[in-house]
């Protein structure tokens, strides 16, 4: 089983370079269920009903989000209602959404999603290790495959998760920092684990963002509107190979597409049926 986790997906060019290589790369890399984390989707910061449903039209099966899940209030509804979008779990239970959810992959598998956030240099939120503890005691035994999108900004909080869930799910991918780490790999009880696997969107930037008005306001002090940036648009994310019997993953690879490259897949492989 082949499934893929896309790291987050910052504004309108996030999401273009998105539609334009998802539907391609279900097809050329034969995969079986896609994550992508959205919650910088809508200009930056938060998601939009639009967005969502745009994300779920490109091939995406499930949508994870992250500390600026409510930055556009519109998504609240979907979040109650929805089951292919995703709070992290920790949150408080009186806020909007779902922490975990269970869905059918293209082969016919559960596959259950898991959102996290984590703590350090982050908002004060609920322990993760004990949610994460917590949620799978509630899985049915059958479920096999899961998977796990921790939205974190330290690295030592990222390890920490990885072996406090090794062999317990089938990945541990952050996301949150927008900067791709080269640690991937399979921790010894057959978890695939990165600490970040990176940003979906403009790389002629500063995270995201346009260069000029964060280094004039980090340079004077001179507030600026930090505007989504538009330059080396790619798409990120990490490609895993598991056992749907047993959930455990044999292989990890990070996928990196630039706009020349993701424009050949589509011209090469069109778009994908991924009903």
């Amino acid at each position: 089983m082949r499934v893929l986790h896309i790291g987050d997906v910052v504004g309108k060019p996030g999401r273009q370079i998105l539609n334009v290589a998802l539907p391609a790369l279900r097809k050329s890399e034969k995969l079986d269920f896609v994550v992508v984390n959205g919650e910088n989707s809508a200009a930056g910061s938060g998601i939009t009903p639009e967005g969502y449903r745009e994300m779920l039209a490109a091939g995406a099966d499930c949508i994870t989000l992250g500390d600026h899940i409510y930055r556009r209030r519109q998504i609240i509804p979907l979040l109650e209602s929805e089951n292919r979008i995703l709070k992290p779990a920790n949150f408080p239970k009186s806020a909007p959404g779902r922490g975990m959810t269970i869905l059918k992959a293209g082969n016919d598998v559960d596959v259950a999603v898991i959102s996290l956030i984590g703590r350090v240099f982050m908002k004060p939120v609920d322990c993760p290790f004990a949610c994460a503890d917590q949620l799978l005691a509630k899985l049915p035994k059958t479920v096999k495959v899961i998977m796990v999108d921790f939205h974190a900004e330290a690295t030592s909080d990222m390890q920490l998760m990885g072996r406090h869930l090794d062999g317990r799910v089938t990945s541990i991918l952050g996301t949150h920092t927008h900067v791709p780490t080269a640690d991937e790999q399979i921790l010894p009880h057959g978890t695939a684990f990165q600490c970040d696997i990176g940003m979906t969107g403009p790389y002629l930037s500063i995270l995201g963002r346009r260069i000029d008005r964060v280094l004039e306001t980090t340079m004077t002090f001179n507030p600026t509107s930090f505007d989504v940036a538009d330059g080396d648009p790619r798409l990120l994310g990490t490609l895993i190979v598991l056992d749907d019997k047993t959930g455990r993953a044999s292989s990890v690879k990070r996928i990196e597409l630039n706009q020349d490259q993701a424009d050949k897949l589509r011209r090469k492989h069109g778009s994908a049926n991924f009903d």
